[in-house]
């Protein structure tokens, strides 16, 4: 890596050890037909990906010390693509629950959705009304384990029901977890076609009643 002054996002050289192997591994399958390998540091590329991330920058506005934004999107987008973000993704996951002295994949998943605004510019085909919020925008689920890690993430339209999350986000828990979790939490806004839809993957689905007496959010123990 050339001499610049660092940036907060940057990788410090802990986490680039954990994440070099599958860097190199990646770009060791894609060489050029002369076998090139290509005139930016993969660190610099990760680490201006990490920039655009956490400053919500145009791909275009990156500063002149990082990679080019022909390049960076470049592996961006052929990570996001192929799947080596999710590679990336799963093994520190994996690595924190082991330092959490647990399993590397959950037994025990909970889902949520939430409806939110959708930024200026982005295709009214991809966005929708949610009545219930009263939002105009995008609906995301997610799928956490007992230590508030990702395991599995969808974006839909507002307008689509809970339950079309909720089979998405079951269906990735089972692919990403290989099949080791049996049990899921969900709110009252998933119905029983989550249920169904579990159970054919071997997955028990809770509906979790919200106290009558209590408005807003309540914290449950660790299961």
């Amino acid at each position: 890596m050339s001499e610049r002054k660092p940036y907060p996002s940057d990788l410090s050289d802990e986490q680039w050890s954990l994440i070099e192997p599958v860097i190199a591994a990646w770009k060791d399958r894609h060489r050029s037909v002369s076998g090139h390998q290509g005139a930016y540091d993969m660190r610099e590329i990760v680490n201006a990906i990490l920039y655009q991330g956490r400053t919500g920058c145009q791909w275009a506005y990156l500063p002149h010390d990082l990679p080019q934004k022909s390049a960076t999107y470049y592996y961006f987008a052929a990570w996001r693509d192929d799947g080596t973000d999710q590679v990336i993704h799963e093994l520190l996951r994996c690595q924190v629950r082991e330092r959490a002295r647990r399993l590397e994949d959950p037994t025990l998943v909970v889902l949520d959705t939430q409806s939110v605004h959708a930024a200026v510019g982005v295709p009214a085909a991809t966005t929708g009304y949610d009545p219930a919020k009263r939002v105009p925008g995008r609906k995301r689920g997610v799928a956490v384990d007992v230590l508030g890690l990702v395991i599995a993430v969808a974006v839909l339209a507002a307008n689509v029901h809970d339950n079309t999350a909720g089979i998405a986000l079951l269906d990735q828990v089972a692919e990403h977890t290989g099949d080791t979790v049996r049990k899921a939490l969900v709110d009252q806004g998933f119905k029983n076609q989550v249920v169904e839809h579990g159970a054919g993957l071997g997955i028990d689905v809770e509906i979790v009643e919200r106290d009558p007496g209590y408005r807003g959010f309540l914290p449950q123990p660790k299961r």
